[in-house]
């Protein structure tokens, strides 16, 4: 028996999983040929910036530093690329690596001059690529966690997330797009769990009358314009998706906006034609690509799955807060013997040591991989439910078993102004100070455990503080002529297969007077809600002035009574910094 299989005398051991190896080494011959065309000034500012963000290396606040952002299809990472990922960050990512709202993994503070060395070996050592993960391109394609494994989906949608990653890469019609292009896969659970109605193409799992296939949704989004995503096609058959998915990129690529980047998205150009004319626009572009002979479809192999064995041994003891880790964290598979566990992840941050003990621990545990979720956390799937004290003990050791997975402790937020030249405030350091304060509140966190919390350091949502139960979203005001850090508060935001409902803006408060913004809110929740109400439901019901008035004058802020911290902003250590504001323009920053 192999030294792997001994780990495992439940589950029948099968080999590392074969997911998508998109990368590839000649984007990075061309990504140098670039610069050096650039450092020989055959190549503008304008066209080396738009070849960078093209292969996902994006201008950072700090002009000797970029991000790099790597680009994961359905969020699904093997153990060794893991590995890779993880050895990356030591080297060049200043020991992290972030997970971002859109299932991707970045590295901040990577030195200029040191970008094509890690797309290099991310591409050669993982078959990880970073082409089109910024940049007018489609971009990372996101699906639900739980796909594969939910009772409920109509089936498991991870292979034409991969087909669809697969068609897209380096296709010319592809990038060079007006504007990014975001896509989702996803319909299980009952839910818009990939959040389709917020991206501009989503694919929402259905069966009708034995057939699988799609419901085609397009021109959703957040930011200064927010939009639910409008329905394409109530059916296409699954063995359409490549045609259908082609159809709305092209007609993107032809009628969006060039001149006017703020209004470039494919929501900006379906308000500008109408519905009608490019529902007229799509129908009439399948019509060109099946004349042209169809996408044929041809899904890419998938791992084989463990399965569970007879004679399972004892479970383990359980250590102190394995119940309430595993209130939130685990739940059933439809395979039977195995769980779901998800990993709280502060920040959406992994360390080095994190991310090698994940590796091992997908191995050890479950089935090879790990996939990314929307809300900044991590999955581990088919692991043996017998074995879940085990994970347990393991993941604690690493700082990984944190209890609160999807409740209103799991507070989501973009990078901010600690590297984004666009943020305003440091949305980390929100999402810190209110996490902290969170945590010494069990009173307030039992109230209301599925209240969702999400930050931006600016208007353009990468935070997704429109579709939160509660938003924050960074900016600044001035009080005897020196700007204080404050928050404009949105209520009722969501996403559902209804559709997309955005938050009210209720307020603005001062960055300091959150935490009790935050302990009235859940209180007003608590005194008011229905028999049965969800937190997010009833801050969508409940009228702005009540919510206003819970606030209690929070957000009054005078010389008289401003201390001192007010004028200054929290990083994610809860230290105290200057306000910096944006930096550049907004067409420069917009990622």
């Amino acid at each position: 028996m192999s030294s792997l299989a001994s780990h495992h005398p439940d589950v029948a051991v099968t080999a590392q999983p074969v997911r998508l190896r998109l990368g590839d080494a000649a984007d990075v011959d061309r990504y140098i040929e670039r610069l050096e065309a650039f450092e020989r000034g055959e190549l503008t500012p304008t066209e080396w910036k738009q070849e960078c963000r093209l292969n996902g290396v994006y201008d950072q606040r700090q002009d000797d530093f970029v991000m790099i952002r790597i680009k994961i299809p359905g969020g699904i990472l093997t153990a060794s690329q893991l590995e890779a990922v993880a050895v990356a960050a030591e080297r060049w990512g200043r020991g992290k690596g972030h997970i971002t709202t859109r299932q991707n993994i970045q590295y901040h503070f990577v030195p200029a001059d040191q970008a094509d060395a890690i797309l290099r070996f991310l591409a050669d050592e993982a078959g990880i690529t970073t082409r089109e993960a910024c940049g007018n391109s489609v971009r990372n394609i996101t699906c639900c966690p739980r796909a594969g494994v939910a009772a409920d989906e109509p089936f498991d949608v991870t292979p034409y997330v991969e087909a669809l990653a697969q068609h897209f890469v380096r296709q010319t019609f592809a990038y060079g797009l007006p504007r990014k292009f975001k896509p989702s896969v996803g319909g299980c659970c009952g839910t818009d769990c990939s959040q389709a109605f917020i991206n501009d193409l989503g694919f929402l799992a259905r069966v009708v009358d034995g057939v699988p296939g799609f419901q085609v949704i397009a021109g959703g989004g957040l930011s200064t314009l927010r939009r639910s995503a409008l329905t394409v096609e109530d059916f296409v058959p699954a063995g359409e998706v490549l045609e259908a998915a082609e159809a709305v990129v092209r007609v993107f690529n032809r009628i969006g906006n060039r001149g006017n980047i703020a209004k470039a998205r494919l929501k900006w150009a379906i308000d500008k034609v109408g519905p009608d004319a490019f529902l007229g626009e799509y129908h009439a572009e399948r019509a060109r690509i099946r004349g042209d002979g169809g996408r044929p479809l041809t899904l890419p192999a998938q791992p084989v799955p463990p399965r569970p064995r007879a004679g399972l041994p004892q479970s383990p003891a359980a250590i102190e807060g394995f119940e309430a880790w595993a209130a939130d964290s685990v739940r059933p598979q439809k395979q039977a013997g195995f769980s779901l566990v998800t990993l709280r992840i502060v920040l959406g941050d992994l360390s080095v040591a994190q991310l090698r003990a994940l590796s091992r621990l997908c191995r050890d545990f479950g089935e090879g991989e790990v996939r990314l979720t929307n809300d900044q956390d991590l999955v581990l799937r088919y692991v043996p439910t017998w074995k879940l004290p085990l994970l347990h003990a393991e993941l604690a050791a690493v700082g990984l078993a944190r209890a609160g997975a999807g409740t209103i402790l799991d507070v989501t937020s973009c990078p901010g102004a600690s590297s984004c030249a666009m943020a305003v405030t440091q949305s980390r350091g929100l999402a810190r100070l209110l996490t902290d304060a969170l945590e010494a509140r069990p009173d307030l966190v039992a109230l209301a455990r599925e209240l969702t919390i999400k930050i931006s350091g600016c208007p353009n949502s990468c935070g997704q503080h429109h579709v939160s139960g509660i938003g924050f979203q960074g900016g600044m005001r001035k009080l005897d002529g020196k700007p204080v850090p404050q928050y404009l508060l949105y209520v009722g935001g969501g996403v559902g297969l209804g559709g997309a409902r955005f938050g009210r803006l209720v307020t603005r408060v001062p960055l300091r007077r959150i935490p009790e913004a935050v302990a009235r809110l859940v209180q007003l929740y608590d005194a008011a809600r229905t028999p049965d109400e969800k937190p997010d439901d009833f801050f969508a019901r409940v009228g702005v002035p009540e919510v206003k008035a819970a606030l209690g004058g929070l957000e009054d802020l005078t010389a008289a009574d401003a201390a001192p911290d007010d004028f200054l902003d929290y990083d994610e250590h809860r230290a105290s910094v200057e306000l910096v504001g944006p930096k550049g323009s907004p067409e420069d920053h917009m990622c």
